[in-house]
């Protein structure tokens, strides 16, 4: 209805390649730890192992900050102005409505190593 473009097309491009390429990354990287670790990364599935290398090391919602890229990374690839205005909304909602639930699984699953895990370590980054 409102047609915006927040970038000239060429830097559009060039961001939307990094945030994709990062998100992809990010997702990929994660799953493989927890594939690595004996656990599922499916948030349905129950946690066999709490992992706390590579990006969970500064993050403990690795996948869904990558989701949050590629949400980023398409909306620019697309020029979809709006779905961009509206990405700061994603973060406290996935936390409202997912994260939220999988930390009090996560703290009755793994007790006080994971509280300890929580103070090291930023939700998001």
């Amino acid at each position: 209805m409102f047609p915006l473009t927040p970038l000239p097309r060429a830097a559009s491009r060039f961001v939307a390649a990094f945030l994709l390429a990062a998100g992809f990354g990010l997702i990929f990287w994660s799953m493989g730890l927890f594939r690595r670790a004996g656990a599922s990364p499916l948030p349905m599935r129950p946690a066999a192992a709490l992992v706390r290398s590579g990006p969970y090391r500064w993050s403990r919602n690795p996948m869904y900050l990558g989701l949050l890229l590629l949400y980023a990374g398409v909306a620019l690839l697309f020029d979809v102005f709006w779905a961009l205005v509206l990405a700061p909304l994603l973060p406290p909602l996935v936390a409202w409505f997912v994260i939220r639930r999988e930390e009090r699984y996560l703290e009755e699953r793994f007790g006080d190593e994971y509280r300890r895990y929580k103070e090291q370590v930023g939700r998001w980054v």
